[in-house]
């Protein structure tokens, strides 16, 4: 039997993490056996760098933080060793760092995932992984948005270069 001390650090963590599953937008769990430590730094580094949280968890604590913040059909694939990445903002980032990284390593491997507290599949996931990121999306909508203000601008153009050379001749 855990001591006290030790039940209250994993009720706080629990609830903690409950709170992080509340307050993220996305959420990828994969196994991550088998990846180096160099590895793994490196993937760590480049999940911060696009706003995901990454941590490696315990899938009793996992389970119990799932169903407090309401995300139901994890359970089944909570064995072995498990990490979730979540994000705050962004629905892909996770996904497309994660699953990139998986197509490389023959043994790490994306279990599930939840999107705005929903569980999807595992091929909605490689879905979302294959999408843009955010900022080339909006660039993408921009530059649709830009392009009929810059042909008016050029037809302007024309037709003041047109006058102007009729006026001289």
């Amino acid at each position: 039997m855990p001591s006290e001390k030790i039940l209250e650090q994993k009720k706080a963590y629990v609830a903690e993490l409950s709170d992080r599953l509340k307050n993220s937008v996305a959420g990828v769990l994969v196994n991550y056996k088998g990846i180096t430590v160099s590895d793994d730094t490196k993937l760590r580094k480049e999940l911060r760098e696009a706003g995901v949280n990454y941590s490696v968890v315990k899938n009793t604590l996992l389970s119990r933080a799932a169903k407090d913040a309401g995300i139901d059909g994890l359970d089944p694939v909570l064995e072995n060793t498990t990490a979730i990445a979540t994000s705050e903002d962004d629905y892909v980032a996770a996904a497309r760092i994660l699953c990139k990284y998986a197509d490389t390593s023959k043994t790490f491997e994306v279990k599930s995932g939840y999107l705005d507290g929903e569980v999807i599949s595992l091929e909605m996931i490689h879905s979302l992984a294959k999408l843009p990121s955010r900022e080339v999306l909006l660039a993408n909508v921009l530059g649709a948005f830009n392009a009929p203000i810059a042909s008016f601008a050029r037809a302007v153009q024309a037709i003041v270069d047109k006058n102007g050379e009729a006026a001289e001749a």
